[in-house]
């Protein structure tokens, strides 16, 4: 099979499009012939060697989806030709995966590939941080930084759907504003230009956001605590600035306000069993199109050393998908 190998930490150039063996399964796993996959920041900071040294080479990706074309013998609720999404563990730039079956769903017929390749990580996510996590109620204020990417644009529909009554969106630079608004977001702030808390208390009369997403980290941590109401919840996921900011939990007691951390990749690894719960929340949210997975650019498998440079040049908005096979 076809499939893209990371050969040394570093950059995009590092990247190989090769002839690999089509992986075997284990009893409770199932083979999948590939159609698309995306690209993660995670797939990223992996081949740059940030999230841990692992063996070289090795294949990035986190999500695909496909048709079953080969089943574990003691697998029991998959079948073969039923079309997937699927989370495997050794990557899924290539033309077949070995995914556990309790990391792969079975998706609605009118879900193309392309989306449910897509959707996997942003929609999960999005529900989970702010469904379980937040515990989000009817009309609460939600923030979320970062907006404008594959995750924002996923959490801002995704608030909207859950009941929020504003949904104020934050993005690096201005040309990021409209992807943003398009994703329903009331007000968006450019953090590189506006003071986040200031225009955060301002938007909101001073009460401050109920729910605020970080996936960013550093001064935006901060600044995310300065504008976070009494009972609110930040949910930190993520440091795509870098670094995490500091919290100043001597705040956190008289204010009853809360921060929370999650990991999807370790979720994925600690307790598949949440992922089985969120899957029929999420898929009929997607079905009747009131979340919409925003696909930024496709590319094909052999030119997924292109799709990390436009991911990695922050140009790019909403998923980046990389198209497998015919």
């Amino acid at each position: 099979m076809k499939a893209i190998a990371v050969t040394k930490f570093g950059g995009p150039e590092n990247m190989e499009y090769l002839d690999m063996n089509v992986p075997s399964i284990k009893s409770k796993q199932v083979l999948i012939k590939v159609k698309a996959t995306s690209v993660n920041y995670a797939d990223i900071k992996a081949r740059h060697g940030n999230k841990g040294k692992g063996t070289l080479p090795f294949i990035p990706g986190l999500e695909a989806a496909g048709v079953v074309e080969l089943v574990g013998e003691d697998v029991q609720s998959l079948q073969v030709g039923q079309r997937v999404l699927a989370f495997p563990h050794n990557g899924s730039y290539a033309e077949y995966i070995a995914a556990d079956e309790n990391l792969t769903f079975a998706i609605p017929d009118s879900m193309s590939f392309e989306t449910a390749g897509a959707c996997g990580i942003v929609s999960f996510l999005s529900y989970h941080l702010l469904a379980n996590l937040a515990q989000i109620e009817e009309e609460e204020t939600v923030v979320i930084h970062s907006a404008a990417g594959g995750v924002g644009t996923t959490a801002v529909q995704m608030a909207l759907a859950l009941g929020a009554g504003i949904v104020i969106g934050t993005v690096g630079n201005e040309n990021k504003i409209k992807t943003a608004k398009d994703s329903g977001a009331h007000h968006v702030i450019c953090y590189e230009q506006d003071n986040v808390a200031q225009r955060v208390n301002e938007l909101t009369h001073g009460k401050g956001a109920d729910i605020i997403l970080d996936s960013v980290g550093r001064d935006l941590t901060a600044a995310s605590f300065s504008c976070l109401a009494k009972y609110g919840r930040l949910v930190v996921f993520g440091n795509s600035s870098g670094s995490y900011g500091n919290i100043p939990a001597g705040e956190l007691h008289s204010s009853c306000r809360s921060v929370l951390g999650f990991s999807l990749g370790t979720t994925r690894k600690e307790r598949p069993d949440v992922l089985q719960r969120i899957a029929p929340k999420v898929f009929p949210l997607l079905e009747d199109g009131r979340v919409e997975i925003n696909i930024g650019q496709q590319f094909s498998l052999k030119d997924a050393a292109r799709a990390h440079e436009w991911v990695e040049s922050r140009k790019s908005t909403g998923k980046v998908v990389l198209m497998v096979g015919e």
